[in-house]
């Protein structure tokens, strides 16, 4: 997955609050940081530099190399990545490390993580209080100061090793001024029509999942634009509820698949058969005891069953994006090293594809 929902656009509100400002703010306020920090008008990140006291809140090393790299020494943890529109938490040991200039890899168990350093730019240890006693957690953010992946130490655990990882991390640094960028912005659908066959052919050409990006660049097309170019038989169209629909069938049948979700920065992959969904309000949540997820169904606008050839078999998955065109999530049948193709879940597939089909052209 390598097109992720972006948060909306921050509100323009001039000169940054200061840290006292805000401070202030948490004080007051009863509503979730991630909700207060949209309504000042700053990221996430600025919310907890401005608590920066050294103790609570210290600010760390970002860099992959110094902080994934070490979390296997905290035993079972949880790791949490989201988008505007999704959270993916899972319980795991981190391990298998990896990295090259551009990306790398968290490989061990449950824990299965792609990452992409440049997006590693503040990091900062967070000790929040709450119902259960202090919750201790890693957390790193990009440019603009939002959410690329949290890492939140085990209730129970012995915060020992916590508390000794983020005294080795900890930055000279620990100003509560934070510089932030401005957000990237959402591509919209980049379609190519008149390079349609010609697309199409180079897609049943592909090999390789893996060559799906550059192919899509040389079309001047990104993943959403190259679904509705090429259509019908590599892309079809389902409906926004075929997402809940399928993620209950997913559970009923016991059918192990694979849930891509991320953003800029960090891409968590689960995998496993998944339990019963619970709804609440506009939210769709897996609730198992090593695996939560929690999807907005309302912002689901396009779904698509995307099918890519490859040496292994088809590779075939349902994308589905938000209203301006950015990728929520991704879900597969359960690959292995030697196999893309999942019989159990083509099966689920083509019946959403039948059901679907005189309500959504293909």
């Amino acid at each position: 997955m390598t097109e992720v929902a972006a948060a909306p656009a921050r509100a323009e509100t001039g000169t940054p609050p200061s840290p006292e400002t805000i401070r202030q703010a948490l004080a007051d306020s009863t509503q979730r940081p991630r909700d207060l920090a949209e309504s000042l008008g700053i990221g996430e990140a600025s919310l907890l530099a401005a608590q920066v006291d050294g103790d609570r809140v210290t600010r760390i090393d970002a860099d992959p190399d110094s902080l994934l790299a070490a979390i296997p020494e905290l035993g079972e943890v949880m790791g949490l990545t989201r988008n505007e529109s999704v959270v993916s938490e899972i319980n795991g040991v981190y391990g298998g490390y990896r990295r090259s200039e551009r990306a790398g890899l968290v490989l061990n168990g449950r824990i299965d993580l792609r990452f992409f350093p440049s997006h590693w730019v503040h990091g900062f240890a967070v000790v929040a209080e709450t119902k259960a006693g202090p919750r201790h957690s890693f957390q790193v953010f990009d440019a603009a100061g939002d959410a690329v992946h949290k890492i939140y130490l085990a209730k129970g655990a012995d915060p020992a090793p916590w508390v000794a990882l983020r005294d080795k991390l900890a930055l000279e640094d620990q100003s509560r001024d934070l510089p932030v960028g401005p957000r990237d912005t959402v591509e919209p659908a980049q379609e190519a029509p008149e390079k349609a066959e010609a697309l199409r052919a180079a897609w049943a050409d592909l090999g390789d999942t893996h060559k799906f990006p550059a192919m899509c660049r040389t079309f001047g097309v990104n993943r959403l634009g190259a679904y509705r170019t090429v259509g019908a038989p590599h892309a079809r169209k389902l409906e926004p509820a075929s997402v809940g629909r399928l993620l209950n069938r997913l559970a009923d049948t016991g059918t192990p698949s694979m849930i891509f979700v991320g953003n800029a920065g960090c891409i968590q992959i689960v995998s496993g058969p998944i339990g019963p969904i619970k709804e609440m309000g506009p939210w769709l949540n897996v609730l198992d005891d090593d695996f939560n997820l929690h999807l907005r169904g309302d912002h689901i606008a396009e779904v698509w069953v995307a099918n890519k050839p490859s040496r292994r078999g088809p590779a075939v998955s349902v994308d589905f994006f938000d209203a301006r065109g950015g990728l929520i999530a991704q879900m597969f049948g359960h690959r292995t090293s030697e196999v893309d193709h999942n019989a159990a879940w083509m099966k689920l597939v083509e019946e959403e594809i039948a059901r679907c089909a005189d309500e959504v052209p293909a």
